[in-house]
């Protein structure tokens, strides 16, 4: 499914990009309408199974009220970047990379953690003379405006502590041991290790991974869209003979204290089976 241009017409870049793909065949459809002619099945297809993929609040709201209806991959919050830092960080570079999420809409928040408060005011001073030639402060401006924050952490586990607990749905790591830090952090959507690292590339698909990735937190307790969401666990039970006494006289007496005597009753009938056979 793709979005039409001012046009009308499919974007040629995204077709071309789709056929190297072995996409069998696009949709010229976009927003909130997609999502339903997808799940209803309006498109001359039975209905999927499964709507994935990034979109704005509109389609977030969307893909919410169709869960249920369709399995969705999960809903995405702003864009959000967090930068953790040490005083070997360049402050242009955390200055940039804080920026270039930022430039993703009004309200997508960008955060450093630092345990070094010389880096904190100098990054702070950075993104201001980077925002004043910057043709997107318009939007970059009031986000790290109203969204960005600076912590300086009085330890390295102080700023692991407290980068888990933001739970960032894409984090950097700019220190001299980033080694350290990789192996400890446990909550984010995607982590980008060292200086040559930026989210950027992973946003234009020229750094993998798949870029659909948790937000506003979620990186707690979800991962990112990968192929482990289009696989379905299933599962069988086979019981023996010889194990029914033991599987049964406890779920008899489980379903007596539950009061729900036509489970009691399902085990009950084959103890008396098993019993006549023995």
């Amino acid at each position: 499914m793709h979005s039409p241009g001012p046009d009308g017409r499919p974007n040629d870049a995204v077709l071309y990009a789709a056929f190297l793909s072995g996409a069998d065949r696009v949709f010229c459809l976009g927003g909130v309408q997609a999502l339903a002619a997808m799940a209803f099945g309006l498109l001359g297809e039975a209905p999927v199974d499964m709507l994935v993929g990034a979109g704005n609040a509109f389609v977030a709201e969307a893909k919410r009220q169709l869960f249920g209806t369709v399995a969705i991959d999960l809903l995405a919050g702003p864009s959000e970047v967090a930068v953790l830092a040490d005083d070997s960080a360049d402050p242009s570079l955390v200055a940039a990379d804080l920026l270039g999420q930022a430039e993703h809409g009004i309200n997508s928040p960008a955060a450093l953690v630092t345990t070094s408060a010389s880096l904190a005011a100098s990054v702070v001073d950075e993104v201001e003379r980077q925002l004043s030639t910057l043709a997107t402060a318009g939007i970059a401006g009031p986000a790290w405006r109203d969204y960005g924050t600076v912590t300086v952490a009085d330890s390295r586990e102080t700023a692991i502590t407290l980068m888990d607990d933001l739970a960032p749905e894409h984090l950097e790591l700019l220190t001299e041991d980033d080694d350290f830090y990789l192996d400890r952090l446990r909550n984010y959507g995607s982590v980008f290790v060292g200086p040559w690292s930026t989210v950027a590339y992973s946003d234009k698909g020229m750094a993998g991974t798949n870029h659909v990735l948790p937000t506003a937190g979620g990186a707690k307790h979800s991962a990112g869209l990968s192929v482990s969401r289009f696989l379905k666990p299933l599962t069988f039970q086979r019981v023996s003979q010889a194990a029914t006494p033991q599987l049964a006289e406890a779920v008899q007496v489980i379903s007596a204290s539950e009061g729900m005597a036509a489970h009691e009753a399902t085990a009950v009938r084959r103890l008396e089976s098993y019993s006549a056979m023995v």
